[in-house]
């Protein structure tokens, strides 16, 4: 049987996924069993979806702490053979020393990567101001020292009142910072996707939202994106699922269990005995 790869060589392999134009589909896992399923499928790394993990604790975003993360990150990276990015929200904390803790213990679970995002949790300001947010990454790029891959997150699109030029300065900005991979979630279309590639060096990740689902991996190719992530909406659309149970209460049919069972064969020969 061939060894499994060590970190360096899945950080290797994660590094070298990351080509523009030529994107590849990092699927969201919530816990080792969904991760061990979509590693089955053929997928070749996984991010981390912080919804995702949020819902298996009963919880909405951003309801975890950090040492609840990093051990769910641990589970992770521990369950499959691929690499793992984590989705590492703000760093759990304001300050630049703060993202450079989270990404030291982020580098020390197994990760090959994670992110960092500049919002704040506050309605009234959900943003850090600019000259802040880069600060921060600096402090994240720092504490990855080049074994991590470090993405960095421009979230105003999801949380703040966006402007397409002011994000993209933004991105440019974490470039110069040293981030290795750019990421604004929310791009409303094609046109915002092609101008967040055209205007920096680094690879971008791309968000699976609104109508971008309606666009093929061929378009983001021809757009420069290199990743593209769907967050939670695999999560949530399994958790939606349970709603089938409504079915068996209201009207005590259990039609949806059928469909079920028939998923269930499909996804067991990935799973451990």
């Amino acid at each position: 049987m061939p060894s499994q790869p060590g970190l360096p060589e899945k950080t290797a392999a994660f590094r070298a996924l990351h080509q523009p134009g030529e994107p590849f589909i990092i699927p969201n896992p919530w816990d080792a069993g969904s991760a061990r399923i979509l590693e089955g499928l053929g997928f070749k790394a996984l991010a981390t979806t912080s919804s995702g993990f949020a819902l298996t604790k009963g919880r909405r975003d951003y309801g975890v702490t950090r040492d609840e993360l990093l051990e769910h990150c641990r589970t992770l990276a521990a369950t499959v053979d691929i690499p793992v990015t984590a989705d590492l929200e703000n760093g759990f904390g304001p300050r630049p020393e703060d993202a450079h803790e989270t990404i030291r213990l982020a580098a020390m679970t197994g990760l090959c990567g994670g992110s960092i995002e500049d919002s704040t949790g506050d309605d009234k300001a959900p943003v850090f101001d600019a000259s802040l947010a880069v600060d921060r990454i600096a402090a994240a790029v720092d504490a990855a020292s080049g074994d991590f891959v470090l993405t960095a997150r421009a979230e105003a699109f999801l949380y703040g009142d966006a402007n397409l030029d002011d994000v993209i300065a933004r991105l440019q900005a974490f470039e110069a910072a040293g981030a290795d991979v750019l990421y604004a979630p929310g791009l409303r279309d094609m046109d915002a996707v092609q101008a967040v590639c055209a205007a920096v060096s680094k690879p971008v990740n791309v968000l699976l939202y609104g109508e971008l689902r309606t666009h093929s991996v061929e378009d983001f190719a021809d757009a420069g994106a290199a990743r593209l992530s769907v967050g939670g909406a695999l999560a949530w659309s399994c958790y939606g699922a349970l709603s089938g149970a409504a079915d068996m209460l209201e009207n005590g049919r259990f039609d949806a269990l059928s469909a079920n069972a028939e998923g269930a064969k499909t996804v067991s020969p990935f799973l451990q005995s």
